[in-house]
């Protein structure tokens, strides 16, 4: 058991190193990275030139703990972060998925995000 879930990880952090290698935030267009665990769900945007975070929504803030780890939390939590993205004026991003496969919660954050009105 211990053994399956080292080599599960070591496939995510393959998988991301290989998409991160493509991948590179600007200020007109800065990367939007996911991140989930076993207890929450946190998404960051990231101007990579700078190496500065630009906004950030995570389940662990004081007003964000009601929203549950699933795949409704998920979309909520992305339209929250789409709201605080039109507040800034960035209305484009580069998808990161982190490595993860894009489905389930990834995607749930994704088109939350959509929904609020970035594009991708």
């Amino acid at each position: 058991m211990i053994r399956k879930m080292v080599e599960k990880d070591r496939k995510r952090l393959k998988r991301k190193i290989h998409i991160r290698k493509r991948i590179s935030g600007t200020a007109e267009r800065p990367r939007m990275t996911v991140t989930r665990s076993n207890k929450s769900l946190s998404i960051q945007i990231i101007d990579d030139t700078k190496g500065h975070t630009l906004a950030s929504a995570s389940t662990l803030e004081k007003d964000l703990k009601k929203i549950k780890r699933n795949v409704e939390g998920a979309g909520q939590l992305g339209e929250i972060m789409g709201k605080r993205l039109l507040e800034k004026n960035i209305k484009t991003v580069i998808f990161d998925r982190n490595g993860y496969l894009y489905h389930g919660l990834v995607k749930a954050m994704a088109d939350g995000t959509r929904k609020a009105g970035i594009q991708f």
